[in-house]
């Protein structure tokens, strides 16, 4: 097996061979969410496709050579309001802190995060920093940035604020690929007529009195500006990536890693973070630290919508991880997070991809089908993962592609077994040594991580096993235009109560049939 990892480059729109700065110290930073409520199925995202290449790097460079940092946003307006409505007296008489408020606020939110990326299957990043626990990194950044002449302070009609400059730097836009001229600031905070440039992004907002802050004091042009206030939204990521990736961190390096201070490898977030958000972190990181690079490679990946429209609270189609994982909001019922992780992975993570009921019904068909299989075995302890199925992941993370080699693990066999039609009540597909493997290659997924007896507790294991018997052999005689038999198992299960709906794959093109016990 090659072990030459390929991945897209957004900064450069090209796949390319990935070579990290430092091959014992890999290092990765990834966008995590604003802790204000619970995270909904768009955000849950990045933190699977993330953690799916924060395995694989883990495989390749070993688990004590790589760091992977994604960052807790607790530094929002909302959340300083809310800190405010419910502790202000505290936060006025001194006996509680703003930071203490705001953890106090969003501790619930955070918890919930926490529990719901665990039942999504991933692990836990090496860091998962809060950005109330920065901010005088931010500060130091912000002044290098007025100190080199790649900020100003101006005034406002709220007071003052610390501006970043973008006509100071020649580059940039380099990521969005935008004219500086057709840009629009991406602050937390209304646009006004005081910026040299419309495209100027806030660094340090001015709080008023009765609105909560933290006390910074900049120079800039000779003169002393004590700003009582709060950061701007793209600085906590310059100064969390800084802090984990590069300061705390660059003892350890090699000569090589040294020699690019301030750089890392890889930082990733969901598409809509490349302008304005990830288009200012470089920004402000370059043009703070004077390096040409922010970090070598940066991935985004697709949208979410939800049945087949954009998510949104107004259209009733927003839903939260939780809501997914614990009500019966979305289809009805509760969803096993392995359904909502591989309903995630059979789409590229740059494609876009349409949630629905429909796609989680087939992805928990499918786990469902290798849990009773790994069952027919017995007990079976995974082995190591298929080499054609992480051959695919070294390409560009295709986790399509390692999909279909762990479904050709899982049905090698299935062609034999499937001529039993009805009768195959014991589907024994391969030895143990075959299973072993296909068990580490989910494993390697984040997926089967439930041992048979418990995914299949409470299923009705005889009648789904014949069933889907009976529909893959159907499939087959289709393809072989063999259609009276086919039609004959279609009439065959109708007798016995059983639907079934063909349809098509909207990726792939091919007929996919799903099936319901009528009422």
């Amino acid at each position: 097996m090659s072990h030459t990892l390929k991945l897209t480059n957004t900064l450069t729109r090209e796949k390319a061979v990935f070579q990290p700065i430092d091959p014992n110290n890999v290092r990765m930073y990834v966008c995590g969410p604003t802790v204000y409520d619970y995270a909904h199925i768009g955000n849950a995202r990045p933190v699977i496709v993330f953690d799916v290449l924060y395995r694989l790097l883990r495989h390749l460079y070993g688990e004590e050579h790589v760091t992977y940092a994604r960052n807790i946003t607790d530094v929002d307006d909302k959340i300083n309001a809310r800190a405010l409505r419910d502790f202000g007296a505290k936060i006025a008489d001194g006996s509680m802190s703003l930071n203490e408020a705001i953890r106090a606020v969003t501790g619930k939110t955070e918890s919930q995060f926490q529990a719901d990326v665990k039942a999504l299957g991933c692990l836990e990043p090496t860091h998962q920093p809060r950005a109330t626990d920065n901010i005088p990194q931010m500060i130091e950044i912000i002044q290098r940035l007025l100190t080199q002449g790649h900020a100003y302070v101006a005034k406002g009609s709220e007071g003052h604020e610390v501006l970043f400059a973008t006509a100071s730097m020649a580059d940039y836009g380099q990521l969005s690929k935008r004219r500086l001229e057709d840009q629009q600031a991406g602050a937390r905070v209304a646009v006004e007529a005081h910026k040299m440039n419309p495209g100027d992004f806030v660094l340090w907002k001015q709080s008023a009195d009765t609105e909560p802050g933290w006390a910074a004091d900049f120079a800039f042009e000779g003169q002393s500006f004590a700003i009582y206030g709060r950061p701007g939204w793209h600085i906590e990521c310059s100064a969390m990536s800084n802090r984990y990736l590069w300061e705390e961190i660059k003892d350890r390096l090699s000569p090589q890693g040294k020699a690019r201070p301030h750089e890392f490898d890889i930082h990733g977030g969901g598409l809509d973070l490349i302008f304005p958000h990830h288009e200012n972190e470089i920004a402000q990181s370059c043009c703070a630290y004077d390096t040409d690079v922010m970090a070598s490679v940066w991935m985004h990946n697709g949208f979410v919508q939800v049945e087949g429209r954009k998510m949104s609270k107004s259209d009733g189609n927003f839903v939260t991880i939780h809501e997914l994982l614990e009500t019966n909001k979305f289809g009805g019922r509760k969803w096993p997070g392995e359904v909502l992780r591989l309903a995630m992975l059979k789409t590229h993570y740059r494609e876009p991809i349409d949630f629905s009921v429909k796609r989680l019904e087939e992805a928990e068909n499918l786990l469902t089908r290798w849990y009773r299989m790994l069952d027919e075995m017995g007990s079976i302890e995974p082995s190591i993962p298929d080499t054609k199925m992480l051959e695919k992941l070294l390409n560009d993370l295709d986790t399509v592609g390692a999909i279909d080699e762990l479904y050709t693990l899982f049905t090698s066999d299935e062609a034999g077994a499937l001529e039993l039609g009805a009768s195959a009540l014991g589907w024994n597909f391969y030895d143990k040594e075959h299973a072993a493997i296909a068990l580490a290659s989910a494993r390697f997924l984040g997926l089967m991580q439930s041992t048979p007896d418990e995914w299949l507790r409470g299923k009705n294991d005889l009648q789904v096993m014949v069933v889907e018997a009976l529909i893959a052999k159907r499939l087959e005689l289709l393809k072989a235009k063999n259609f009276a038999e086919a039609d004959r198992i279609r009439n065959e299960l109708a007798e016995k109560g059983i639907q079934l709906k063909d349809g098509k794959d909207k990726e792939t093109g091919e007929r996919v049939t799903t099936w319901e016990v009528k009422r």
